[in-house]
């Protein structure tokens, strides 16, 4: 269950680093997007780790049970960020946070007819491992 924790943990810390070397980068002072790298970097390790069969079930507890709480806690830890200084970067700071937003959305449509395809041609349906 520790190695759960743990990779989590560094998830955490290595989201933050490229949140802040971003903010620097785009010349603000502020972290830019650091607990969006984090899980999205948690996501793709957990992916990796299990095609590989690294993941034992004690280490999927660990990475389940602190996920629960991972997202509330540190989206509640960023959201006391400094904002207006993010925002006094200007226009860059505003698109960091728009054009991904506006991606997403307009990309759920496409996501909904591939999985639609999928089902056509094999007749299965996507399912989420319990």
């Amino acid at each position: 269950m520790i190695y759960g924790v743990a990779l989590l943990a560094a998830c955490y810390l290595v989201g933050q680093t490229i949140g802040e070397l971003l903010g620097r980068w785009l010349h603000i002072n502020s972290n830019v997007g650091g607990v969006g790298f984090a899980m999205l970097l948690l996501i793709l390790l957990n992916q990796w780790m299990h095609q590989r069969k690294w993941i034992t079930p004690e280490m999927e507890k660990g990475i389940l049970f602190w996920s629960n709480l991972y997202i509330p806690v540190i989206v509640a830890m960023s959201s006391i960020q400094d904002v207006k200084a993010a925002t006094s970067g200007g226009m860059v700071a505003l698109l960091a946070g728009v054009i991904p937003v506006v991606l997403c959305i307009t990309m759920l449509p496409v996501l909904m007819r591939m999985g639609n395809k999928h089902e056509e041609i094999t007749g299965e349906h996507f399912n989420l491992p319990d």
